[in-house]
């Protein structure tokens, strides 16, 4: 199997994390202009299933190095199988909850407040889990990200004081409960694997390949349930059935699709240079797609367009001071 050999080339695996978690969103945004978001996440999942049963059959099986995919997920045992699998499960509940807060209130504010806490707790959990890096430039990283989250938001607030709209509370308490939650998934899927030797790992436990595999099928079943309530009980618009679904184009399926694999191929990254990253500085790096995401939803989607300027220098802000967070982060592993 493929895996990451050095730190640098382990940082270069979590930005393109980066890029594909702050990306994704932009492919609900296109399928939302035909397409209800509860739609939309049964392609996503699909497309996330997809992509992990790609990569464990191509990367995960190829080569001399360590095991491949099968004969891992032979001997894994129970307790790391079930890790993975809840994982997906804690995932999916949150990622449910920001792809409603998406269709609230925008990419810009989303994914900054909900990805953004989930950077903060999500660090602070998988450091305790598997400390790996300088805990003063991590702690100190995080504290200049939570100041650029709330620059974000304060922006938001003043968007739409400054242009008479009505302040989204409900979007930001989708995004704020989708954080706390995401803030747990990338624990249990990193339990699950040895991250100190992906070459001979511990008996019982996963390669990354095999961990995402596992993880994307706690997504999908949990879809059945999560997104049949959601359907059921919308966050706006009137309950839909499932039998619309079926009534979609070929395109908007595959754009959907598309999302998946985009935030699949992160994940696998992800996982992949979490054994030279350790799993706070990958998961965390990752999560900076806050900054991807955030420059989407102004740039190209124009969701602060006619906002005073005050929002424009405080969303400047907010840039810098993630720019410089990360930074930290890297400097804590290096």
């Amino acid at each position: 199997m493929f895996i990451v050999d050095n730190y640098t080339l382990a940082i270069l695996f979590c930005v393109a994390t980066m890029f594909c978690w702050g990306s994704w969103g932009n492919t609900q945004k296109l399928a939302s202009k035909t397409w209800r978001y509860e739609y939309f996440y049964w392609d996503y999942v699909i497309g996330v299933l997809l992509f992990s049963v790609l990569s464990a059959f191509t990367l995960g099986s190829i080569g001399q190095t360590g095991i491949s995919f099968l004969p891992n997920l032979m001997q894994a045992d129970c307790y790391n199988l079930g890790s993975a699998l809840v994982g997906g499960v804690v995932f999916n509940a949150a990622n449910i909850l920001l792809s409603a807060a998406i269709s609230v209130c925008g990419m810009s504010v989303a994914f900054p407040v909900g990805i953004g806490l989930a950077l903060v707790l999500g660090v602070l959990v998988n450091y305790f889990g598997s400390a790996k890096g300088d805990p003063v430039w991590i702690f100190s990283g995080i504290v200049l990200i939570v100041v650029a989250i709330l620059l974000n938001a304060l922006a938001y607030r003043k968007a739409m004081v400054g242009g008479k709209k009505k302040v989204s509370f409900k979007g930001i308490a989708l995004s704020i409960s989708a954080g706390v939650i995401m803030a747990f998934f990338y624990r249990f899927v990193a339990a699950s694997m040895d991250l100190d030797d992906f070459v001979r790992p511990a008996a019982g436990k996963l390669t990354p390949y095999t961990a995402v595999f596992v993880f994307s099928l706690g997504v999908f079943f949990s879809t059945f349930v999560f997104n049949s309530i959601v359907m059921k009980h919308p966050v706006e618009g009137k309950p839909i059935s499932l039998s619309g679904y079926f009534k979609g184009s070929s395109t908007t399926h595959l754009v959907g699709m598309l999302g998946g694999v985009i935030w699949c191929l992160g994940q696998s990254f992800s996982m992949i240079a979490s054994e030279k990253a350790g799993a706070a500085i990958s998961y965390g790096l990752g999560q900076g797609a806050t900054l991807v995401s955030a420059l989407w939803g102004i740039l190209i989607w124009k969701e602060f367009r006619g906002a005073p300027q005050i929002s424009n220098l405080l969303n400047i802000g907010m840039f810098v001071l993630f720019l410089i967070g990360l930074g930290m982060l890297i400097y804590a592993g290096a």
